[in-house]
């Protein structure tokens, strides 16, 4: 098996490539801290191990957060972790764990929101992926659209950048009732 790795526009966030899927169309799941990620064995895995601060698990990758060291200290590590966890051919979520909350449009939204989701899942999530992170719809009001980022999006010094240069350009141009675009925590 071979693992290839990405840096991102974080630096203390490396995405890892396994070749295979890790949530494949389920969606991605975000593990702030080892007691989330008890609902994963590769999360758990991966926070066994010093200096692990954030597991986000993508459709075809994982993207690691380190709180602190080096790259090339840890790597090796979850590496190892990562490919010992596929060989063995363990399951990424554990059955009985709750999926995350969908961000899609359902009956109950306006059709402003629906817009927003709509928008964020086709065209804003995909482009973050590829930097290893996600967004999620929190809500709208007034005007303001708030989002949270997950994965190497969270923390990330270009992350306010991406909000309000990117999403919020995108957003405000494809649906004239959004004035502002916010992040949450």
């Amino acid at each position: 098996m071979f693992i290839q790795t990405e840096d991102t526009p974080n630096p203390a966030t490396l995405k890892f490539l396994p070749g295979r899927e890790v949530m494949g169309d389920a969606l991605p799941v975000d593990f702030p801290n080892s007691e989330a990620a008890k609902a994963s064995p590769l999360a758990a895995a991966l926070f066994d191990i010093e200096n692990v601060g954030g597991v986000f698990l993508g459709a075809d990758f994982i993207a690691i957060t380190k709180s602190d060291g080096e790259w090339q200290h840890l790597k090796p590590a979850l590496l190892n972790a990562i490919m010992e966890h596929f060989v063995a051919q363990r399951p990424v979520m554990m059955p009985n764990a709750s999926a995350p909350a969908a961000s899609e449009a359902d009956d109950e939204d306006s059709e402003v929101v629906r817009a927003i989701k709509q928008i964020l899942d086709t065209r804003v999530r995909p482009a973050v992926a590829q930097d290893g992170g996600d967004i999620v719809f929190h809500g709208f009001d007034d005007g303001v659209v708030s989002l949270h980022m997950r994965g190497a999006c969270a923390g990330c010094p270009s992350a306010t950048a991406t909000l309000k240069h990117g999403i919020e350009k995108l957003l405000k141009h494809f649906v004239p009732d959004v004035t502002e675009v916010r992040a949450v925590m």
